[in-house]
């Protein structure tokens, strides 16, 4: 695998020892699963009196997990461990906290076959997405590691004060803030878990990590790294437990510096509302959804364009922010780009994630299972028809799962609610313009604005680069129409609802969300 490099991009065509490594990952983990994991406080493991069962999405019946249940009491307590354990670690050169991330960097890449293994059967993502997750998550630790050494500890040296008699220096520092919480999301539970926390630990802070309900023992297993690589206790702890006491708690805390939330718009929002009521403003990076278009002109590649929109809608079963979930279509290559989605969705294989043949895992819960049945009923009260899909799977081994057929919509009117509504689900749906300025106008006319994909000519394209509104932007990407970001390649972030920075992680001006700048003034 030495001239293999796995990204989003480059997953689709692995070499042959992924897949052997990623089949005995799975048949060791089967052998082990329902262990108890504890929380992570001051670097040992806390367990709390009320525990909780991590089902798989795949089957039911299969307990992989037996996790903590923690108390508004526990979040107190790791955001004391952090505190305390600040200054020492702000004040460990930024070489030596650089050395210890990318070592557990390196520890996420040795064990990308187990985590893997973990992450499919936890979240239900096929293989290559479940290995592509974990790889992100170690390069976009690379990433800040990198940019802390590229702007070398971001300390430099300003201008000098014309002062007679005087000999004047300021410097320029970027210091970290404190204590950073990193609220994570159940999709990419470990990118967006260790890419944040990767950030905030280079830059100096220490670090509480609440992880979403669903996918808290594939988390547990990314903090292993950051503690088996050496990290000082405290520095980076990890609590789970419900969001309404222990996640509450955790914001509501007026130890927390700064937080990372990756997550829905109106959960979001309300942690927004909720932290802006501290004695000061401080810092939130949000990353709220998306409601993403690809747009289809008559001048497509529409071989290109079946292939990128088929794997960002379906792609984890649309559980993506980034997900293609509107797909506008130029009338005069209409009828030819629905025949062609519809008969490249209908080979798409549904099944269990951990095995080679699949692309469509289940969705992560009962409650996105059941949302799937009532979107798809408005759908067809609303005078929307399947193109593909619209059912749940039954029977057989479908039965002990949350399986959803993967569904391409026509004819629902653009004045419908479900053309603008984050569904996060296999729904995509597909509608017809008379011209581009119609596909934009459209496009643009969201609430969101994280990621957008395009199919036409040069000259198209960039007059979708300067009037679509979204963060991350694709043209005539067969890889995916619009997923597939990578640190250091495609950085991710959004607009509008989609994001509250203005910057992208994995990019250059992410890492110095975490710190706060200092001048220093020195008169001799």
């Amino acid at each position: 695998m030495a001239d293999f490099k796995l990204t989003y991009a480059t997953m689709f065509n692995p070499p042959e020892e992924l897949h052997t490594g990623f089949d005995k990952a799975v048949e060791k983990l089967k052998q082990n699963l329902g262990k108890e994991y504890g929380m992570i406080i001051n670097g040992k493991d806390v367990f709390a009196d009320e525990k909780f069962d991590d089902h798989s999405p795949i089957n039911t019946d299969w307990i992989l997990a037996k996790m903590q249940k923690g108390s508004a009491q526990h979040a107190h307590d790791a955001m004391a461990a952090a505190r305390k354990a600040f200054p020492k670690w702000s004040h460990t050169p930024w070489q030596e906290r650089v050395k210890l991330l990318r070592k557990a960097a390196s520890l996420i890449e040795e064990r990308i076959f187990d985590l893997g293994a973990a992450m499919a059967m936890e979240v239900g993502k096929n293989r290559m997405e479940s290995l592509g997750d974990v790889q992100e998550t170690a390069d976009l630790i690379y990433y800040s590691c990198y940019q802390m050494e590229k702007n070398n500890g971001y300390i430099v040296e300003m201008g000098k004060d014309p002062l007679v008699g005087y000999e004047a220096s300021n410097i320029s520092v970027l210091r970290p803030y404190g204590v950073w919480l990193v609220v994570s999301p159940f999709n990419f539970p470990h990118a967006l878990t260790g890419g944040p926390s990767g950030a905030a630990l280079v830059a100096g802070n220490t670090l509480v990590i609440k992880p979403a309900t669903d996918t808290a023992w594939i988390v547990r297993l990314l903090a292993d790294c950051f503690r088996d690589a050496g990290l000082p206790d405290g520095v980076v702890n990890f609590v789970t437990g419900p969001g309404s006491t222990l996640g509450q708690a955790l914001v509501d805390s007026p130890e927390v510096d700064g937080v990372t939330f990756t997550g829905s718009f109106d959960v979001g929002m309300k942690m927004f509302s909720d932290f802006a009521k501290g004695k000061y403003v401080r810092p939130m990076i949000l990353e709220l959804g998306g409601k993403n278009p690809a747009i289809v002109s008559k001048n497509a590649d529409l071989e290109r364009a079946t292939i990128g929109i088929v794997r960002s809608a379906f792609g984890l079963q649309g559980q993506k922010c980034s997900a293609a979930s509107r797909v506008i279509v130029e009338e005069p290559v209409y009828d030819e780009m629905v025949s062609r989605l519809k008969e490249a969705t209908d080979k798409l294989v549904i099944g269990d994630p951990t095995e080679r043949a699949t692309y469509i895992g289940p969705v992560v819960n009962k409650s996105s299972y059941n949302d799937f049945k009532n979107f798809t009923e408005e759908i067809s009260q609303g005078g929307g028809k399947f193109l593909t899909g619209g059912h749940v799977k039954t029977g057989g081994n479908f039965d002990k799962g949350y399986f959803c057929e993967p569904t391409f919509v026509t004819d629902l009117p653009f004045e419908h609610r479900l053309w603008k509504y984050e569904m996060f689900l296999p729904i995509t749906t597909i509608g017809k313009v008379k011209n581009l300025d119609e596909a934009m106008e459209i496009g643009n006319d969201v609430n969101y604005g994280l990621t957008a994909g395009f199919y036409g000519s040069a000259e198209e394209a960039d007059m979708f680069f300067d009037k679509i509104e979204a963060g991350v932007t694709y043209a005539n990407r067969p890889q995916g129409a619009t997923t597939g970001a990578w640190p250091g390649f495609q950085p991710f972030g959004g607009w509008k609802g989609s994001g509250s920075s203005g910057k992208n992680g994995g990019g250059h001006y992410y890492l110095p969300l975490y710190m706060h700048e200092q001048i220093r003034t020195l008169i001799k």
